[in-house]
């Protein structure tokens, strides 16, 4: 495959992706059914399994390589819309994952590594969508490493036509500068109707009045070869629902119901999502925000984190790929232990850190889940513990 690829053989350099991706010669097609990557060639028995006459020292050489190289697969989770002290304002817990990151594979959410006009994403990262996460979790997909994934996007038909411009110029920053390929973008047939709101209890929720509309531009665009899907509604203004915002307090009044998008999309279709906000005002202010927040306050679109975490984005699979028995660890804020991640690690016996140095608004500790749960006081002490 390598030598015909160098000869210009588009169909082996297609081939030899797969076969590096799938590390052999089957493949997956994309109704998921099992294909073979060469004609007369059939997979050997006993793929993956080491040889019988592989001596210790062997052995231990490629444990020690695998770490060496990163191999560790490990979940850094923040959840959206519960203000997590870090990761709960605009790409804050980057800095923190970026550390992991140099030490083991990571999934992390889009709420770990979006920041505006800014990424965390790095090229040992898998950026999974909420929804996908838990499904990831509880043995019902894998991820297929990417690389230049094939990204359409979602525009809200309510969305302004100035608005609609800036998004237009900020994708087109992000196709020159970074190679994105972003392959189409469709605008709905029919407004979406994003409303947010915040709980009593600190928590971000909303409603979205029509779906369906969105699910259909985001059908005709995998139908035209794109591979990922990025989302951009229409919101108003948050600044009255959580005026703290800007302080690095609270939190993030969108968050709850961008979740509710993207959640959707990756049921519906299963494929790489995420979603950015627009709004019709899109100066940018003069004052002094935290630096927690400040990422959002110098920019007029959000676009290009969820483009450049889209970009090598895994794919999604039922049968092939990377599953949950490849995790090492899970870590997580320390009192937001209610979600499927957290269950699902327990029950496979995946360490699993509460990292007491992120707290959100909820109680929902180690204390009332299992006491199992590893906490550790912050962030540096769990990577060096891991």
């Amino acid at each position: 495959l390598e030598k015909e690829t160098a000869k210009g053989n588009k169909d082996a350099e297609m081939s030899l992706k797969l076969f590096n991706a799938q590390k052999g010669i089957s493949g997956i097609d994309m109704e998921s059914n099992m294909v073979k990557l060469a004609k007369g060639q059939e997979e050997r028995p006993g793929k993956a399994f080491y040889p019988a006459d592989l001596k210790k020292e062997e052995f231990h050489n490629i444990l020690i390589k695998m770490l060496n190289d990163g191999e560790k697969l490990g979940a850094f989770i923040v959840p959206t819309g519960v203000g997590a002290s870090i990761g709960g304002f605009a790409g804050d817990a980057s800095c923190y994952a970026r550390k992991f990151a140099k030490i083991s594979n990571l999934i992390v959410n889009p709420n770990v590594v979006n920041a505006g006009c800014f990424s965390g994403i790095t090229d040992k990262m898998f950026y999974v969508e909420g929804y996908s996460v838990d499904e990831f979790f509880k043995g019902n997909i894998n991820l297929i490493p990417s690389e230049h994934n094939k990204i359409g996007i979602v525009f809200d038909k309510a969305i302004p036509q100035d608005v609609l411009n800036v998004h237009i110029n900020t994708f087109n920053a992000v196709k020159c500068v970074y190679g994105v390929d972003i392959a189409e973008y469709e605008v709905t047939a029919e407004n979406i109707g994003v409303e947010f709101k915040m709980e009593e209890n600190g928590i971000s929720t909303g409603f979205v009045s029509n779906p369906q509309t969105m699910l259909n531009s985001a059908k005709n665009l995998l139908s035209k070869g794109c591979n990922a899907i990025a989302l951009v509604c229409l919101f108003d203004e948050p600044e009255n629902d959580n005026p703290d915002y800007a302080n690095g307090q609270g939190t993030d009044p969108v968050g709850g119901v961008e979740a509710i998008l993207s959640h959707y999309i990756s049921k519906e279709l299963k494929v790489p999502c995420a979603h950015s906000p627009a709004f019709t005002n899109y100066q940018i202010y003069p004052d002094i925000v935290d630096e927690k927040a400040s990422s959002e306050y110098i920019t007029p679109t959000f676009l290009p984190c969820i483009l450049l975490g889209l970009n090598n984005a895994p794919m999604l699979n039922e049968f092939a790929g990377i599953s949950i028995e490849k995790l090492d660890y899970l870590v997580m804020p320390y009192d937001s232990l209610g979600s499927i991640p957290v269950f699902e690690a327990l029950k496979r016996n995946i360490p699993f850190f509460a990292v007491k140095e992120n707290s959100t608004v909820l109680n929902v500790t180690s204390e009332k889940i299992n006491p199992n749960i590893i906490v550790m006081p912050d962030y540096d002490t769990c990577l060096d513990y891991i």
